[in-house]
């Protein structure tokens, strides 16, 4: 399956947003920072992902973007193909058009794989994934401020002594 880095990034900037902003909207620096994305190519997804109705801006102080939908309402599926990458696991995109303009002899095959991977996806909400211990251990991680370089070293020695 081809899944690019559009697809990956939207899901996991749009998971930073609904862990982050259950309080209040959260700046695309703020993610760019977090999730280490180029500020740039996330205001192109959001772009679309504002399109879709997924997430809305709030302009003014304190601004940045929300989830327009309840997290339960939003799954990985819809977002992948609300920053137009499909979930395909065919040389052909779904053509058909894979061997002299006609379906391969596999084409059947990958086709009900991108399917299956589709309908996994769409089972898939932000909100079942922000109950996972794992990812929230991880935004936890990530909203620490990063330990300069050797300084890690000096405070393991300091607890030794």
């Amino acid at each position: 399956m081809r899944l690019t880095t559009k697809g990956r990034y939207a899901v996991t900037a749009m998971l930073d947003l609904a862990y982050h902003g259950e309080k209040k909207p959260v700046t695309l620096t703020d993610i760019a920072k977090r999730q280490n994305i180029s500020l740039s190519y996330l205001e192109q997804l959001f772009s679309r992902l504002r399109r879709a109705g997924m997430v809305e801006g709030v302009r003014g102080p304190g601004g940045g973007y929300q989830l327009s939908r309840d997290t339960t309402q939003i799954n990985i599926a819809d977002i992948i193909t609300a920053v137009d990458e499909t979930i395909d696991s065919t040389r052909c995109g779904g053509k058909g058009n894979c061997q002299n303009s006609h379906p391969c002899l596999t084409h059947d095959l990958w086709m009900g794989l991108s399917e299956q991977i589709r309908l996994y996806l769409s089972t898939i909400s932000l909100h079942d994934l922000l109950k996972r211990k794992t990812v929230r251990q991880v935004a936890e991680r990530q909203d620490k401020p990063p330990t300069p370089p050797g300084l890690d070293i000096i405070i393991r020695e300091e607890t030794r002594v």
